[in-house]
């Protein structure tokens, strides 16, 4: 377990604000997961008006707090209903509650409340995300907010928007491990049984035809390529493994993981890299070697595409926290 919180520091108070037609599962994620964080969070619930929240099934949710309560939230996640609940302009009392979040406030939206941050206008000329079966109808109504439905989270500066349901799952963890660094994330992922970090995005879920039966899969190719991060790895060595043509390996796999064998071996390339530059002090030229990418500038390049950040920069932020 990692260590404990310093009694000094004050957890990070989050609050959830339910809206009418809440998915349940949904209002339950940021209590399952930053409450699994070793007293790094404290998870509150609320309405806009503090009555029992009507939710899409066949119970209605009491909570135990008004609006007042976002006053003093450090971190605000809105949570999702069926797009049938999702009204064409905020209510007063929903645009009176989003008000009431302080100006520095991190504001979070599972899968279709990022309709009402948009609607608040909190997302304007923002990159932001929603489920990929809402993505044509949001794009429409708010042509303002770059939306990308091909990934499962975003995080704008302050604003981080997610996609359907368990996305939920992995933007909460993105928080834990932005926040404190990958162990206690790791650490939260293995208590809550659920992978600490989700490959792909969103492209891997939307409706496909079946394939065909008895169609390989190129999952062992995948696994067998992870532990080869080091190696200069091309289609034609994963497609050779797999015992597939180059284009039907290329095909298939795009398919299974919703990005093609190149951007995937990137992003585990940089996935590893991030581990390593938050859990050694390794220098950034034997991380590029590690991991696959040929040179220290290579990894540079890679990692600023990715986050935005330099080598050093994403370091220092996590042995700080750490």
């Amino acid at each position: 377990m990692p260590d404990l919180l310093p009694r000094t520091r004050r957890p990070e108070r989050v609050v959830v604000l339910a809206l009418d037609g809440v998915y349940p599962f949904e209002l339950g994620i940021p209590s399952r997961i930053l409450g699994a964080a070793d007293g790094r969070y404290e998870v509150f619930t609320c309405s806009v008006d503090g009555l029992p929240v009507r939710s899409s099934a066949d119970f209605t949710i009491g909570v135990e707090h008004g609006p007042e309560i976002l006053d003093t939230a450090d971190t605000v996640v809105v949570t999702s209903m069926p797009p049938a609940y999702i009204p064409d302009e905020l209510t007063d009392e929903v645009a009176a509650a989003l008000a009431r979040i302080r100006p520095d406030a991190r504001i979070v939206s599972i899968c279709t409340a990022a309709f009402v941050l948009a609607q608040a206008g909190l997302l304007d000329g923002r990159k932001a995300t929603t489920h990929w079966h809402c993505a044509e109808p949001f794009r429409r109504r708010f042509p303002q907010v770059d939306l990308d439905p091909d990934v499962l989270f975003v995080a704008d500066g302050r604003i981080l928007t997610s996609a359907g349901a368990a996305a939920g799952v992995d933007v909460c963890l993105h928080i834990v491990r932005t926040d404190h660094g990958s162990e206690l994330a790791n650490f939260v992922a293995r208590c809550c049984v659920v992978p600490p970090f989700r490959d792909g995005g969103q492209a891997q879920y939307i409706e496909q035809p079946v394939p065909e039966s008895g169609a390989a899969s190129t999952a062992g190719t995948r696994l067998w390529a992870l532990e080869r991060l080091d190696e200069p790895l091309t289609l034609a060595d994963l497609a050779g493994h797999a015992r597939m043509s180059l284009r039907t390996f290329a095909r298939r796999f795009s398919d299974e993981v919703g990005l093609s064998p190149g951007r995937w071996l990137i992003q585990q390339r940089v996935a590893r890299a991030r581990h390593l530059l938050e859990s050694s002090d390794l220098p950034v030229d034997r991380i590029a070697a590690e991991v696959g990418f040929a040179t220290g500038a290579s990894l540079r390049q890679h990692l600023h595409a990715a986050i935005g950040v330099s080598p050093q920069a994403y370091r220092r932020t996590f042995q700080q926290a750490r």
